[in-house]
């Protein structure tokens, strides 16, 4: 299943990465695709944010992994920019991770390829006029369930 939006702005975004997080499944992955400045921090972020994370929420460029403590379980947010190959990845503990995460959040995915679970839902932002779009579509029946509760 596939799905499309037209965000006209930060503020748009933001609700879509709080409506996310409304309607999430128990255990999930996502995939955050798009050029630098598409909004997927700003998406991640805000979907952290409506799953209780309080303080800073840093970007994870530089750690590559930030995980944040959440209602269920734990949050975990990826940055995979800086990675020159996938097997950089190991060093990063996926196995413990993977135990512990009910949410990935993964940006630049492809960075990672064959090194990471299966999305339940792919997320690509894009430059759309003077907003963005964004075309959400699953990966698993979890993931067809989620597109079809968001509320847009």
């Amino acid at each position: 299943m596939k799905r499309e939006w037209l965000l006209p702005d930060p503020d748009a975004t933001a609700a879509l990465g709080q409506a996310l997080a409304a309607t999430r499944p128990e255990r999930a992955v996502v995939f955050l695709h798009g050029e630098l400045g598409a909004g997927k921090s700003t998406l991640a972020r805000a979907c952290l944010r409506a799953l209780g994370v309080a303080g800073a929420i840093k970007s994870p460029t530089y750690a590559l992994v930030e995980r944040y403590a959440i209602a269920g379980g734990e949050a975990a947010h990826l940055d995979l920019y800086r990675l020159a190959a996938a097997a950089e990845l190991d060093f990063l503990g996926l196995d413990e991770l993977a135990a512990e995460a009910t949410l990935w959040l993964v940006e630049w995915p492809e960075r990672g390829a064959g090194s990471l679970p299966p999305p339940d839902l792919s997320l690509a932002l894009a430059a759309d006029g003077a907003g963005r779009r964004a075309v959400l579509e699953s990966g698993s029946p979890a993931g067809e369930a989620w597109l079809a509760r968001l509320p847009y």
